[in-house]
Parts: C-alpha cells; sequence; structure tokens
C-alpha cells in the first residue's frame, strides 16, 4: 500500500508499506482522507522533539470500516464511516487515574510517537472509532483538529460572562472560537492575516484584530472598557504571544496555553501574582470533546470548505509540505485524499 513518509527533516516521500491485519481487538480502517496538523510541519522542519525519524504522519483522520479482529464489539460493521481518537493512554498514571486521558505521561499520538494514518489503511484499536453516518468524509476529518480549540476552552471555564481572546487563528484557535461563541462568550480574535480573521469572523469572532497593522493593546483597551479580556488563549505558539497573553488578560483572569513556543519564554512574575491569574497548559482532547464537536457540526450550516485551504493527492504531499513551510500564514488545512 501506499503511504507518505518525512524521511527526514526537509524530505518527504511516497513509500511502499505491507498491508496491516486487523488483530484482536482491531479494526482494519481504508483511509478517506487525512489533515496535515502544525505538528507534522514541525516535523517536516526538524522542530518536532517528540519524533524520531522516518515516520508516517497524521493523526486528522477520516475513514471507512473493511474489517474487524476477534473481540470487537457488534455494532462495527464493514462500510461505516468513521473518526478517530489518536492518542493513547496507559490507564495507570497520575493523569488517568483522574480521567485526564488526553494528559496522559505516556500518550502516543498517531504520527508523532508512532506511525500515523497517512497510508491507504490502518489498523487501531475499537475503542479509539467513532462512528457516525451523518457528517461526509471530509467532515470526519476536521473533527480532531477542532477538539484541540474545545479542549482548551473547556479548561478555561468559559462561560458567556466571559469575554475570551484567541491568539493564533489556525485550525487549533479556530476550534477554540467556534467553542467560546457557542458557550455565549464575547470573542476577539486575533492574528497577522486578514484572511483567517474573516474566517474567525465567520465562525463567531465579535472583534478581530490584526496585530500586524494595528496595536493590540490599544485595540483590547477600547473593546474590553480598559479591563482587559477574562481569559486568553494562546493557540500561536510564539514568545511575542506569550507574553502578550499574560500582560493583556483581565486582572483574576485565565490564560490558556495550546501552543509550543520554539525558545525559552521570560516575563515579569509580577504580572503573574498581582493579577492572580490561572495559566494552565491544554493538551490533544478528551472523548467528550470529540462528542461536542461531531454535535456542532451535525448541528450547524458551517461549510467545510472555509476551513480547508487545499485537498491534494498523495503524490502532491512533497511539493505541498515545501510550499507550507515557506508559507505558512496563508494556510489553516491541507488535506490529503486517499
Amino acid at each position: 500500500m501506499k503511504a507518505i513518509e518525512i524521511i527526514k527533516a526537509g524530505e518527504v516521500k511516497v513509500v511502499e508499506r505491507e498491508m496491516p491485519v486487523a488483530g484482536t481487538g482491531e479494526v482494519l480502517l481504508k483511509i478517506k482522507y487525512v489533515g496535515f496538523c502544525g505538528s507534522d510541519l514541525s516535523t517536516y522542519l526538524g522542530k518536532n522533539p517528540m519524533v524520531s525519524y522516518p515516520r508516517i504522519p497524521g493523526h486528522e483522520i477520516s475513514a471507512e470500516i473493511i474489517e474487524k479482529g476477534d473481540g470487537v464489539p457488534e455494532n462495527f460493521n464493514a462500510g461505516q464511516k468513521v473518526t478517530v481518537v489518536p492518542y493513547t493512554n496507559c490507564g495507570q498514571c497520575t493523569s488517568c487515574k483522574q480521567k485526564r486521558f488526553n494528559a496522559c505521561r505516556y500518550n502516543e499520538t498517531l504520527g508523532v510517537q508512532r506511525d500515523g494514518a497517512m497510508a491507504e489503511y490502518i489498523v487501531v484499536p475499537w475503542q479509539k472509532i467513532l462512528t457516525d453516518e451523518q457528517l461526509s468524509t471530509r467532515q470526519l476529518a476536521l473533527v480532531e483538529p477542532l477538539t484541540v480549540g474545545f479542549h482548551a476552552i473547556d479548561n478555561g471555564e468559559v462561560t458567556d460572562l466571559d469575554t475570551v481572546m484567541v491568539l493564533g487563528c489556525g485550525m487549533i484557535g479556530t476550534g477554540a472560537i467556534v467553542r467560546a461563541a457557542l458557550r455565549g462568550a464575547t470573542v476577539i480574535a486575533v492574528d497577522i492575516d486578514d484572511d483567517k480573521l474573516a474566517v474567525a469572523k465567520k465562525l463567531g469572532a465579535v472583534h478581530t484584530i490584526n496585530s500586524l497593522k494595528q496595536n493590540l493593546h490599544e485595540e483590547l483597551e477600547r473593546i474590553t472598557n480598559g479591563d482587559g479580556p477574562t481569559v486568553v488563549v494562546e493557540a500561536a505558539g510564539n514568545p511575542v504571544t506569550y507574553k502578550a497573553a499574560i500582560e493583556e488578560v483581565a486582572f483574576a483572569g485565565r490564560v490558556v496555553c495550546i501552543g509550543y513556543a520554539g525558545s525559552e519564554i521570560s516575563f515579569l512574575t509580577k504580572l503573574w501574582v498581582q493579577k492572580e491569574l490561572k495559566i494552565m497548559g491544554s493538551r490533544n482532547a478528551n472523548p467528550s470533546d470529540f462528542e461536542a464537536v461531531i454535535k456542532y457540526l451535525k448541528g450547524s450550516d458551517l461549510d467545510e470548505n472555509l476551513l480547508i485551504t487545499k485537498t491534494i493527492s498523495v503524490e502532491q504531499a512533497s511539493e505541498t509540505v515545501k510550499y507550507w513551510s515557506e508559507h505558512t500564514g496563508e494556510v489553516l488545512k491541507i488535506m490529503v485524499e486517499f
């Protein structure tokens, strides 16, 4: 079968791999679409510390059940459309014991610590499969990337009383914007790309700020009457936005950090203490976040093409990832069709 493999930093090839076989408790899936994630770009650029090479990327999955092994429940059958929860959990670490499986100490995400889904077929445990016949195959591939932003809003305990600033309007930030708007919060979307800000506006952002063209602090002072946003979601992974999150969040506010910054960040602890901030990380997503995204996609009139920058063939992967690495600001989501 064909698979897309990142051989080493800067090199992507289409390779031949053996067809997988479903074992006990496993399901064989035929891949329909897989989205490229920012972590895949980091792997290509050699900036992902959790990856070893070569690696098949991909964990944003749309697929069809082909067959199942022994011990798989009867409600899983050939022909069903599915998406996949791409994380593992050990069940024994401190996170798992608190049912925070998304933050398992020993998690291995498809396409990161183990080979992912950018292949014609994959095998996964039945417990990681979510079936849905109402969503299209393209929509199913958007579920996982949206869940990460949904989870961040859940961590931030956002309500309709909050003003939420989302720093970075890529797919992760997009999920946070949608979830915050669904909860009735006033959403401020911040990015350096006008096209992404236009999408954010359509998805529920009340205010947008292009921080390259506008003064972020002055705009926030105007929008919030000098108070600052009560919740800030850092979804850009940039030292500048991390500092802005601490500086601009309201007193007694919450800062939720999703992005991985590529370098160390320093900031005045005075702001952390004086404002009595809650600063928390947000990693992956829980099953309830997947359920929430699927419910949203079913109930909304969202045109998924709004979120998909480009759909490519397997053979176009190498040239497309190279282009993406050179034009990161122009891309919201690249999807590979198998």
